[in-house]
């Protein structure tokens, strides 16, 4: 009963390919995945996101583009300003308030990358192809696959900033969390997008940024003795932090937390004792807290601390925000494959009391790179997976509303 009331949401070719598939990997001799015009219309969409530059900051003219394709397939639109020129879409159909939140992103990391498509190998690439492009489009496509009383219960949102701290999903959570707000509205289900490989994620680690700030003395290098070098002060810290970082906090579902010293710089030039000196590091908890890891990192450079302040320096640490703890995110639909992540998302951006599923095409270790894409046929079988999700997801909710 409960399968046959989940078919009833989708139209009937879908209702063929309901289960996943794995086609082959010759793309002459795959079974299509996806009608002519719906896929047609799903790399036309994917194509004309990618081509639209929206590194982090510049995200205007891809949300722009967006709001009118999206007010062209009957969606209401509405903005939410989150910096000058920078806004979230929150879209939905006949019912502003829905119980399902579909969401990805629409801001990239730089540089730019150029869309391609080559047809014989299979490939589409270009920057945010895969991270987010490719869910942000198969979402829209599967979305409006849907029919009936579950499209109606459907809003989809698009964030800006995911990629720089998740000050996009930050600003639309505080407007549905603040009971004064008229944007105020709890969902029950809340289904992200990332590049997770076409399988459904149960959790990912937490996240600790920091950077340690050294000040010291500027001298000739001919005396280095009347200096004190920040240079040397900073390098003797990031030694602490290297033993530091084989002691940190571990568990079984999400293995070794692990820390980047991702930039470094200090000095002006190779004959000036160096007077400041930084390094940014990151931090991938994969156990306890970031209150926790702060406190070892403090203690970890202690000594070097109070050594440089005896000689009339100072080194400081300066916190990335409040970080949080690893994420544990439902995956409690059989029907797909299952996997934790290293990266985080905005996942934990989002406040409130609901089942959250993370899901996407491609793979994350090309995003972030100049070899950036993935397979037509994946961005095909993202729209059947995320129709799948929504209607069971929905069907779940709906049957333990009715058992309370």
């Amino acid at each position: 009963m409960i399968f046959r009331n989940i078919l009833q949401f989708l139209p009937a070719y879908a209702t063929l390919t309901f289960a996943a598939q794995t086609p082959l990997d010759d793309p002459y001799n795959s079974p299509p995945l996806l009608p002519k015009s719906e896929s047609s219309e799903l790399l036309s969409l994917h194509r004309k996101l990618v081509e639209h530059e929206s590194i982090t900051g510049n995200e205007e003219g891809v949300g722009k583009w967006l709001t009118s394709y999206l007010e062209s397939k009957k969606f209401t639109v509405k903005l939410q300003e989150v910096t000058s020129k920078r806004y979230n879409l929150l879209a939905y159909g006949s019912k502003k308030k829905t119980s399902i939140l579909v969401t990805s992103h629409i801001d990239t990391v730089p540089p730019f990358w150029p869309y391609y498509y080559n047809e014989t190998s299979d490939v589409i690439g270009g920057r945010g192809s895969v991270d987010a492009k490719a869910s942000v489009a198969a979402q829209i496509i599967a979305v409006q696959g849907l029919e009936g009383k579950l499209l109606d219960d459907i809003s989809l949102l698009f964030v800006v900033g995911e990629e720089t701290g998740g000050d996009g999903m930050k600003h639309f959570s505080s407007l549905i969390n603040d009971p004064d707000s008229p944007s105020a509205h709890t969902y029950d289900v809340v289904i992200f997008g990332e590049p997770t490989e076409g399988k459904l994620v149960c959790g990912h680690k937490g996240m600790l940024g920091f950077t340690v700030k050294v000040k010291g003395k500027a001298a000739h290098s001919g005396y280095p003795w009347l200096g004190v070098s920040a240079n040397d002060v900073l390098v003797e810290a990031l030694g602490r932090l290297l033993v530091l970082r084989d002691n940190l906090p571990w568990s079984e579902k999400y293995g070794n937390t692990t820390m980047n010293i991702g930039k470094v710089q200090g000095g002006v030039a190779a004959n000036v004792v160096a007077e400041t000196a930084e390094a940014r590091i990151a931090v991938r908890l994969a156990a306890a807290t970031p209150k926790i890891v702060q406190g070892m990192v403090l203690d970890a450079l202690e000594d070097v601390k109070s050594s440089v302040e005896k000689l009339g320096g100072t080194l400081e640490i300066e916190w990335s925000g409040e970080g949080y703890p690893p994420i544990d995110i439902d995956c409690d639909i059989e029907s797909f494959e299952k996997l934790t992540v290293n990266y985080g998302t905005d996942v934990p951006n989002l406040k409130g009391d609901h089942k959250r599923y993370l899901y996407g095409p491609g793979s994350i270790f090309v995003a972030h790179s100049d070899h950036e894409a993935l397979k037509k046929k994946d961005l095909e079988q993202a729209v059947l997976d995320f129709r799948r999700l929504i209607v069971e997801t929905s069907e779940m909710h709906h049957q333990e509303h009715l058992e309370m």
